[in-house]
């Protein structure tokens, strides 16, 4: 796929907090390449900067927060003796959003599926509009779901909840978000900003050696339930053979048609 070459992703800081905005507005924020290329080297650099001390991450426009992997980068059909797989920089970028060192938040302005929810599952605390929409939508395309972004789910929602969002691939709005613990704020689309700009100072306001220890042991508590290697093994050989089904290339067919699949389990 062939990325326009403008900036995909902004930088804004604001006193000892970065905003860092997807601006992909073609694609509706889709997770392109490039932006989680620059999402992960500026996290990487910011890490390193005691002087930022919050991370705010929220999609351009007003409508879309980010529709989640750009799904015309999923290839359909595998190479000869090549393995399919989540790719690299999807699963690094989300690595270093859930591994930040201080303390990031979701700033939900709009919609958030698949990928892009998954970007919302690694932040710490979710801050969303009122209007918005959520949802794991992979089963709708015929994908299987990469063990560790499943893992970043079950911390951050449970496995209960996990298990109805990836099951039932429903999509999510209005109450339902707070009653499922898929945000952790409903605001006026208005007062959206102005809140988490708040809700970030009073972040910055603590001792930063206490904010990145308090998130480090936190992280130990949940690196207890990683996948050993056998296991991980076992889940990629799952998503292997959803990529080399029948079902994949319907589901992304019927995505870009704008249709219902009819899928066959083959």
């Amino acid at each position: 796929m062939t990325e326009n070459t403008e900036n995909m992703l902004l930088v804004e800081k604001k006193g000892l907090i970065v905003f860092l905005t997807i601006h992909y507005p073609k694609k509706r924020n889709a997770l392109s390449p490039k932006i989680l290329i620059d999402l992960h080297k500026n996290l990487e650099a910011f890490s390193k900067d005691d002087t930022i001390r919050c991370v705010v991450i929220k999609g351009s426009g007003s409508n879309v927060f980010s529709s989640g992997y750009d799904i015309s980068a999923i290839p359909v059909d595998p190479l000869p003796d090549t393995k399919q797989k989540t790719p690299d920089v999807l699963v690094q970028a989300l690595d270093t959003i859930k591994n930040y060192p201080y303390p990031t938040i979701a700033m939900l302005n709009g919609h958030a599926f698949g990928a892009g929810l998954n970007l919302c599952a690694c932040c710490d605390i979710r801050i969303a509009a009122e209007d918005i929409k959520l949802g794991m939508t992979a089963a709708r395309l015929g994908v299987g779901y990469h063990p560790k972004g499943v893992q970043q789910f079950i911390e951050a929602f449970g496995i209960a909840r996990t298990k109805e969002l990836f099951f039932t691939a429903n999509i999510y709005e209005g109450n339902d978000l707070i009653q499922k613990g898929l945000v952790d704020y409903l605001i006026p689309k208005q007062e959206l900003e102005t809140f988490t700009l708040s809700y970030a100072e009073q972040i910055t306001r603590n001792a930063p050696l206490s904010l990145k220890a308090i998130k480090k042991t936190i992280a130990m508590f949940e690196n207890k339930a990683v996948l050993n290697q056998e296991d991980i093994t076992l889940a990629d050989q799952l998503m292997q053979s959803c990529f080399q089904s029948d079902d994949l290339k319907e589901g992304q067919a019927a995505f870009l048609e704008k249709r219902a699949p009819i899928f066959k389990g083959k």
